[in-house]
């Protein structure tokens, strides 16, 4: 059936997305910090299925509705097939994802110490700020850390 098409293309757009965020998503956790719920079982996932060579269940159920639709399969995983042609052309190699789940371990690892770094000083701020008795807003706070003046009328 046609909508099976459409699913299986709708799985491929969600896991090429997916990806992205596994990948990046710290930086989107640095202005929403509760993402981080969302973002670091994504990432340890992305890590372990690249580290492992595990097969990730998005390209099963992709295969499933190409399958379904007489599409047919394509060899190899989702990245070999969608992602490596235009990162790698000639093939991903074990030691190539070993790379690639290293390197999502270390961005995510970079970009959480910055947001590490960030919650800690707005604490130190909420800290002086009970030790003073003043109650600093969200944007006081922000324009504190920045070194921008603040005037209160």
């Amino acid at each position: 059936m046609w909508y099976d098409r459409v699913l299986a293309d709708a799985i491929v757009i969600f896991h090429l997305a997916f990806i992205v965020f596994a990948m990046g998503g710290a930086i989107l956790v640095l202005r929403w910090p509760r993402l981080s719920l969302a973002h670091l079982p994504a990432a340890a996932w992305a890590t372990l299925v690249e580290v492992m060579s595990w097969h990730c269940p998005l390209t099963r159920w992709e295969y499933f509705f190409r399958d379904r639709y007489g599409d047919g399969r394509y060899e190899g995983s989702f990245v070999d097939h969608y992602i490596v042609p235009i990162i790698y052309p000639d093939g991903l190699t074990p030691r190539i994802q070993l790379w690639i789940g290293l390197s999502v371990l270390i961005v995510n690892v970079s970009l959480y110490a910055l947001v590490i770094a960030r919650w800690r000083k707005r604490r130190a701020a909420d800290r002086e700020s009970l030790k003073t008795g003043f109650d600093l807003s969200e944007s006081d706070r922000t324009r504190a850390t920045v070194g921008t003046p603040t005037v209160s009328l």
